[in-house]
């Protein structure tokens, strides 16, 4: 019997939407290893010459206007994107999309993007005959990922879904999934091990995240954070951003033995588990990740759109705070009196009833009418293509 395929459609528009397309593959693979799963950034593939010149352009952008930014996402909130611009790059960039499709033959498309995501609609509208999945990667909907042609949305939370029916969606057609996790997040490792493996010392630890791109924050915050370095561990996380990495690395402030400083890695669920707190900007995936491993987050620096609401969604549940000084002192008094409270309060996030991170790939494998086969541990509260009860639940910080 030939084997399911999954073909998933991502941009490079940030790392979230191919990191969410990543994840979902991962764990489809981890749940039934016999789907095969095939991610691509379909502009980035298709166009290797212009999609970088773009995505090095919307780089610029979000880092010195991002007030521009959220002016267009919030001036478009409310538009899906027309059929001229979905003409406009299906010939300029997409040509040969419907010959990706055809030459690997999926049973299922599943976008990660609203760009993919508007191209496939086109080729469906003209009699491509693959359903096609809608991946909302964030904790709100802008009207860019809306299109008639989309046969099932898949989105983080139940007010997500009321936003997409509010503007007309079918209630059939959204189903809420949880944000898919690779399988990495799906566990807690224990702390003192994984500080030993990857050279930390034994005391309270801080994860700084520098996004993607390794984007940072104030001098304020900055000169809070290395205040009590003696007693308090900081690891700054930055990303690709090797430029910055050098920079900081020859900053007379951060030389200390409990300062590390790294560029990517790929062992962000190791440093989340050896950790006992995450500072971060609030993009959808790490926000997520954050809160499948329960550890408290400080927010900084949102992108003024999607970033905004993300860092509102897990404020308003008590997951997270918005940073500046204060805050910071605050928490880093916490950790250094009350450390034990912290970590329940983390067991307390991690409780059995909420909802599992393999739910979403477990949902997909239900849709796709593939039985998930993985170990009972994976499996657990995630057959049912439906969110756990607790979805909307508050957790409060201290």
């Amino acid at each position: 019997m030939r084997k399911k395929r999954v073909l998933l459609f991502s941009e490079g528009f940030g790392t979230g939407h191919t990191g969410a397309a990543y994840a979902l593959a991962e764990g489809i693979k981890r749940l039934s290893p016999d789907v095969q799963c095939r991610v691509i950034e379909l502009g980035k593939f298709l166009n290797p010459t212009v999609a970088p010149w773009i995505l090095s352009a919307y780089r610029k952008t979000v880092s010195s206007q991002p007030k521009l930014v959220g002016m267009m996402y919030k001036t478009q909130y409310h538009k899906s994107l027309n059929r001229l611009t979905k003409l406009a790059l299906h010939r300029i960039f997409y040509t040969h999309a419907s010959q990706v499709i055809e030459q690997l033959k999926p049973d299922l498309i599943i976008c990660t993007h609203p760009i993919p995501a508007a191209v496939i609609s086109r080729l469906k509208r003209q009699g491509l005959d693959v359903p096609m999945y809608t991946l909302i990667t964030d904790y709100d909907a802008h009207g860019s990922w809306i299109n008639e042609e989309a046969n099932r949305y898949l989105v983080s939370t139940s007010r997500v879904k009321s936003i997409l029916t509010g503007r007309g969606v079918s209630p059939d057609k959204v189903t809420v999934t949880g944000m898919p996790l690779h399988p990495k997040f799906w566990e807690r490792s224990n702390k003192k091990l994984l500080r030993k493996e990857l050279g930390l010392a034994d005391i309270p630890t801080v994860l700084i995240m520098g996004g993607g791109w390794g984007l940072m924050f104030g001098k304020e915050v900055m000169k809070s954070l290395t205040a009590r370095t003696n007693d308090i561990q900081l690891v700054f996380c930055m990303g690709s951003n090797d430029r910055l990495v050098a920079k900081m690395r020859a900053n007379p402030l951060l030389n200390h033995p409990n300062v590390k400083i790294l560029g990517y890695s790929s062992e962000i669920n190791k440093l989340m588990d050896a950790s006992d707190l995450l500072i971060t900007k609030p993009g959808g995936m790490t926000c997520t990740e954050g809160q499948a491993k329960g550890i408290p987050m400080l927010f900084y620096s949102a992108i003024p759109g999607q970033e905004e609401k993300n860092c509102q969604y897990f404020v308003e549940l008590g997951l997270a705070e918005e940073l500046d000084s204060d805050v910071v002192d605050k928490w880093f008094s916490l950790l250094m009196r009350e450390y034990a409270g912290l970590e329940e309060l983390r067991r307390r996030r991690l409780a059995p009833d909420r909802q599992q991170p393999s739910h979403c790939a477990a949902a997909v494998l239900q849709m796709l009418g593939k039985p998930a086969a993985g170990t009972s541990a994976e499996l657990r509260g995630a057959r049912v293509a439906a969110p756990a009860r607790n979805e909307e639940a508050v957790y409060v910080t201290p």
